[in-house]
């Protein structure tokens, strides 16, 4: 199963045939194929291949082995349970001869007769459908087959190939050779249509006119998937399985901001009005994180975000299933190289969107800064140093609020010289305590710089100088960097 069909195949899967080498077991595809099934398929029956291959005196013991093994493996997934059953569909291998008989295929037959059902369809909704051949008939016209992935068509329609933005109008269409006017999701169809080279499409999405948009970027709400080992990290590369397409594509995690983190999910739909909490990685259940904007301990939110923004462009139905992946490691390493899954729920058609569309998404960052006290300058006020570089815009600070750690309030009135140090205004003024505290420090800031060093160092222990704490937020995508309180 391909990562493109992976992607485009899920709305319409209706039952998976897992199939498994008894000799081998669960190798890194299989399960990789048992993940995809997990998010987009309803059924499953396994198939355990190969039991030719087995010692016949010990075939019945090691095949009960293995479907004990494979019962085990599915416990803990939507799968428990599933029927597990034991052919050779080609005794011998590939090279054997043809008059070799299959091993259990009429049992298996017997199976997924047993397993069918019928499928809920909808044929509301835009057509699409993901054509895999293409050809020619003299006289007719070209064919494209597939599978309707959503909507119907019917004779007379007219359809888009979006990769090649070309429109044609739907000449005949055929079901399994037999002629039909129309045709409905989850139907294979071939269509035909006329003045188009079917050299121009071996592969790809045909749709309603105008219904599929080609993407810069999106949002998705994001899930990770749990056999995937290690942290997924804010600005690491992935294989993006988007529709049709994979391409490579750089992801952002964010969530609700902290006073929604338990808001229930929304699965349909993304709200620009809001603000949301960028995050250094997904967060997972049981973990917090000590990265820029979170803290060690954090709360899993029930919801969670992916700004995904793609290399290449892509062309996909709203709504669609997002798979990431990496791809690049080695299949024979015994690791799922699958990161997450999620559904597309906002995509970004501009080639400007950083300009056009990001700055509408409110994602911001949590940023705090500590300095101290150096010295009292009055009743109301006192001089603060090591909060800013001797560089920096003081002006960009004037009017914010800070913490005093003795308890006061205060606000930034202004730089004070030339080397980062400003002033802070405390409306209610510095209480006792706090101002015998700053004299004591200030004493023995004076006094130690008259003595040896270390002297000065342990007087410096001793004494418990005045900490500043600075705290505000900056959206990422504000093009003016604003910083903001609450």
């Amino acid at each position: 199963m391909s990562m493109s069909l992976k992607g485009r195949s899920s709305q319409i899967i209706d039952l998976m045939m897992l199939v498994i080498d008894v000799t081998k077991g669960m190798q890194t595809q299989s399960a990789e194929c048992l993940v995809i099934g997990e998010i987009t398929c309803p059924r499953m029956l396994v198939v355990l291949n190969k039991i030719d291959l087995l010692p016949e005196a010990k075939k019945q013991v090691l095949i009960d082995k293995m479907t004990k093994k494979m019962q085990k493996t599915l416990e803990n997934t939507r799968f428990n349970g599933c029927p597990i059953i034991p052919v050779a569909a080609k005794p011998g291998g590939p090279d054997a001869p043809e008059m070799e008989t299959p091993q259990g295929i009429s049992d298996l037959i017997d199976l997924l007769i047993s397993q069918t059902y019928m499928p809920k369809r909808d044929p509301s909704g835009s057509f699409l459908m993901a054509a895999d051949h293409c050809f020619s008939i003299k006289g007719q016209g070209t064919v494209m087959t597939g599978t309707i992935l959503s909507g119907s068509i019917s004779v007379n329609d007219s359809v888009e190939i979006p990769s090649l933005k070309i429109t044609r109008k739907v000449k005949s269409m055929q079901m399994f050779r037999k002629p039909v006017n129309t045709a409905i999701q989850g139907d294979r169809v071939g269509i035909c249509v006329t003045q188009f080279d079917p050299k121009q499409l071996e592969r790809g999405l045909v749709c309603s006119p105008e219904s599929l948009c080609t993407l810069y970027a999106a949002i998705i709400s994001v899930k990770k998937i749990p056999y995937f080992k290690g942290p997924v990290h804010t600005k690491a590369k992935f294989h993006i399985t988007v529709g049709h397409d994979t391409v490579m594509g750089r992801v952002m995690f964010f969530s609700p901001a902290p006073e929604n983190v338990d808001a229930e999910p929304v699965v349909d739909c993304f709200d620009f009005d809001k603000e949301y909490l960028y995050q250094e990685e997904y967060l997972s259940s049981g973990k917090g994180s000590s990265a820029e904007g979170q803290t060690e301990g954090t709360q899993v939110p029930r919801q969670q975000w992916a700004l995904l923004e793609f290399e290449k462009p892509v062309t996909c139905p709203k709504l669609c299933l997002v798979i990431g992946s990496k791809l690049d490691i080695d299949i024979h390493s015994n690791t799922c190289r699958l990161a997450f899954h999620g559904v597309l729920l906002k995509g970004f058609d501009e080639r400007e969107y950083t300009e056009v569309s990001l700055p509408k998404l409110k994602v911001f960052k949590l940023k705090h800064k500590e300095g101290h006290v150096e010295r009292v300058s009055d009743d109301y006020s006192v001089i603060g140093r090591s909060l800013f570089k001797k560089e920096t815009n003081m002006q960009l600070f004037v009017g914010m609020k800070i913490h005093l750690s003795t308890g006061e309030v205060g606000v930034i009135d202004g730089g004070f010289g030339q080397s980062g140090k400003f002033k802070i205004r405390i409306p209610d003024g510095l209480s006792p305590e706090t101002k015998q505290q700053l004299a004591q420090t200030g004493k023995k800031r004076m006094k130690g710089t008259k003595g040896d060093a270390s002297k000065v160092d342990e007087e410096k222990r001793d004494s418990q100088p005045v900490t500043i704490s600075l705290d505000f937020k900056r959206y990422l995508f504000d093009p003016q960097k604003k910083m903001v309180q609450s």
